[in-house]
């Protein structure tokens, strides 16, 4: 990417890169991005993996008790089923750095 400006890429500045990289145009790497998004909506309910990235997965929440912050209440939180995303070891690595300890 450009400069390290401290927020995050938008869409067009990821197209830009990737069409550069790879010698293609603009609009080819903006239809490649639409598609890895629209491939994603589809296959999350059976986990969708970018490889080397991390995965789209489906989970079902229990319900369960909660407390209202401004009252003190106690409410009842039903169930329902939220996506998740987790990140590839690959991914923590490469960000975080290596994450082997040493033994003695």
């Amino acid at each position: 990417m450009a400069k390290a400006t401290g927020k995050p890429p938008t869409k067009a500045q990821i197209a830009s890169e990737i069409a550069e990289k790879q010698g293609i145009p603009k609009k080819t790497a903006n239809e490649i991005l639409d598609q890895l998004a629209e491939l994603a909506y589809k296959n999350a309910k059976n986990s969708f993996t970018i490889p080397g990235i991390g995965k789209l997965v489906l989970v079902n929440r229990k319900a369960r008790k909660g407390r209202n912050p401004a009252t003190g209440e106690t409410i009842k939180i039903p169930a329902k089923k939220v996506v998740k995303f987790r990140v590839a070891k690959a991914a923590k690595d490469a960000i975080l750095g290596t994450s082997e300890k040493k033994k003695k």
